[in-house]
């Protein structure tokens, strides 16, 4: 039985396989999402979904989804399924449904009497189309095949419905049609391997309901719009290609470009393999050849904090330095016009957020350890500098360096952490002043860039950042260690957060730590006790006032949730760096078995990939996000410990 495989007993239980969702991306920022059966689910799904730049910096679902017909001595068999109002399921193909396999590409089978037929599906890398093999495996009898569109034309974030506006126009262009519903839309091309026949029908219909909307609080109903149906005769044995695409195919080439496509896909027969595949579906490449990070799918963009955390696990991790470097590339860009204010030419978003700076100097620390100090300080080492001064010299501007060497943020008004969820403006959790991980980040940049001075040669700075970092030691013990062995989470003043939250675990997992072994061990054996879960750190101690483990409801029932116990698998990823760090070989059975609560995940939710977090309490539910950058990032980094230590 392969790794990603679901049989038939799975696929046609809707309460099971409607939870597990399906993600396909181009690395340019399109993507293909649904659920395990083709019904989706969320306002996010459908089978081409592309960014539109003449439009706005959303995504798009262009085509919704494709509905097959398996025709026989005039019987239909609609291999379809959609949900309509009133917990309506129609036309109910999962039933035809054999088995489903996504070992390398999502393949499903299906038996319709005498007919057996497998669907493939592959997104182009860097292009916009979406192809789709059907193979008739078996059929006794004359068979035809017909493939119906359900098209939306609108903003993820929006619903479409039956309207004069929409316009009904189409065009004959080589074994299919192209058409466009609204201006400043670009052209669908819908085309096959062979000729076929178009029957132009246009309807609306209506009331296609997304229960995953309904969850969030939202609304839930659309109306998808038919131009028509195509179909054709199939022979036995016969495969015929499918493409969708906002560029014309040609057709006499969609059968090479498929298998092409294919021998391109590593297998996920694996849970690491999983998870690389996982990573790589994070890519993402500009029209001018600039790299990013996405945050997530299927709502982020790329998010600067998210970038430097996730990047290392995404590439350092799986022997992909040449990837990290491009990156970089792009994200020094943007760090240095910042720096200097200048307007942005990247797109990378927050990059103004306070910890930014830090996370990036974390992010080179771990190339360094890849590639060594001599080839980092030819790289980054200018940067590093750069960075490193940018902010003793006060020019951050919610950054700011007092006399005790600890960095100061203001956060009453506005998030300015990783903890950014706000109600009616104001943030949740409203850390302000000396913030534990900012300060944490900023001893270990100072050791670190006193480490690549003296690789440079730069005697004098490295004197001084390492007096500096002596002084940010000192005062990080005095200002953030209780007499109960563990750290605030943030002081400003008088104003002292006593609530057990994660971010105190950087200051044990961090390469340089401003703790002591015993007071290392302190914090970690209160994480380990109030924080851990088999799905990551809780943001929050079910024994603190305020806990909220379940991340459901409408938006504001969940912002107010977002980080009060709900659980990170990113924060998980550095609870065991720092287990691994303070206790080396002797907690590795413990940490494999923390993998197993990841590995779990890999045929859950959206197969393959983590979501972004999870309930705090059993069963612990993953939410948010379908799959998140740093979570997967974490875990890869993780496994790189876990070999590293077992050899």
């Amino acid at each position: 039985m392969g790794y990603l495989r679901f049989e038939k007993a799975l696929m046609t239980n809707l309460e099971e396989s409607l939870s597990r969702e399906l993600l396909r991306t181009n690395r340019s920022g399109a993507y293909s999402c649904s659920t395990i059966v083709d019904c989706n689910t969320r306002k996010y799904h459908g089978l081409l979904v592309v960014p539109v730049p003449e439009l706005d910096d959303e995504n798009h679902v262009l085509l919704s989804s494709l509905d097959t017909t398996v025709i026989q001595h005039g019987a239909e068999f609609n291999l379809g399924l959609h949900k309509y109002s009133g917990d309506n399921y129609n036309p109910k193909g999962h039933k035809y449904i054999r088995e489903f396999d996504c070992n390398k590409v999502p393949t499903t089978l299906y038996r319709v009497g005498g007919v057996l037929l497998k669907k493939e599906v592959v997104f182009q890398h860097y292009e916009d189309r979406i192809l789709i093999r059907y193979t008739l495996v078996d059929a006794h009898s004359e068979t035809k095949l017909r493939f119906k569109p359900f098209l939306a034309f609108r903003s993820v974030r929006q619903f479409t419905h039956e309207n004069s506006v929409a316009s009904r126009d189409y065009s004959n262009v080589e074994n299919g049609i192209s058409t466009c519903m609204y201006p400043g839309y670009p052209d669908l091309y819908m085309q096959f391997s062979k000729d076929n026949q178009f029957v132009f029908q246009p309807d609306w219909y209506h009331n296609v309901e997304y229960p995953k909307e309904q969850e969030r609080g939202y609304a839930s109903n659309e109306d998808l719009y038919v131009p028509g149906y195509f179909e054709m005769d199939i022979k036995k044995g016969e495969s015929v290609v499918f493409a969708a695409s906002t560029s014309v195919s040609n057709t006499g080439e969609l059968k090479e470009l498929f298998d092409k496509e294919v021998s391109e896909r590593s297998p996920r027969d694996n849970f690491f393999h999983c998870l690389v595949n996982a990573a790589h579906q994070f890519h993402n490449r500009a029209s001018n050849d600039d790299r990013y990070i996405l945050a997530g799918y299927p709502w982020f963009k790329s998010r600067a904090r998210d970038t430097f955390i996730a990047l290392p696990g995404l590439t350092l991790s799986i022997e992909e330095q040449d990837y990290f470097e491009l990156v970089m590339k792009t994200a020094e860009r943007g760090l240095r016009e910042f720096m200097e204010g200048k307007p942005l030419t990247v797109k990378i978003y927050e990059i103004d957020q306070p910890d930014v700076l830090l996370w990036a100097v974390w992010a080179i620390q771990q190339y360094e350890r890849h590639v060594g100090s001599e080839k980092c300080f030819q790289m980054y080492g200018s940067l590093l500098k750069d960075i490193v001064y940018y902010i003793i010299d006060g020019k951050h501007p919610n950054l700011i360096l007092k006399e005790n060497g600890l960095l100061y943020s203001n956060g009453r008004d506005k998030a300015v952490t990783w903890m950014n969820s706000t109600v009616n403006g104001r943030p949740v959790v409203p850390r302000t002043g000396y913030i534990v991980e900012f300060n944490a980040l900023w001893y270990n940049a100072l050791c670190f860039c006193s480490s690549i001075a003296t690789t440079g040669g730069d005697l004098e700075a490295a004197s001084r950042l390492e007096k500096m970092a002596e002084l940010c030691m000192h005062s990080f013990v005095d200002t953030f260690l209780n007499e109960y062995g563990y750290l605030f989470d943030y002081v400003d003043g008088d104003n002292v957060d006593w609530s057990v939250r994660p971010n105190m675990i950087f200051a044990v997992a961090l390469e340089y730590s401003p703790l002591n072994k015993a007071q290392k061990k302190s914090v970690l054996d209160l994480c380990t006790r109030e924080l851990l879960t088999p799905k990551g750190l809780r943001s929050l101690s079910p024994k603190s006032g305020g806990y909220n483990p379940m991340y459901v409801g409408p938006q504001t029932q969940r912002d107010h949730a977002y980080h009060q116990g709900t659980a990170w698998p990113w924060l998980g990823g550095f609870y065991m760096e720092a287990c691994l760090r303070l206790h080396k070989r002797t907690r590795l059975s413990f940490i494999e078995r923390q993998m197993v609560g990841y590995e779990d995940e890999m045929t859950r939710h959206c197969v393959g990939t983590i979501p972004e977090l999870f309930d705090g309490n059993p069963p612990f539910n993953g939410r948010g996000a379908i799959s998140f950058a740093i979570n997967v990032a974490e875990i890869l980094r993780t496994l790189e410990f876990l070999e590293k230590y077992k050899y």
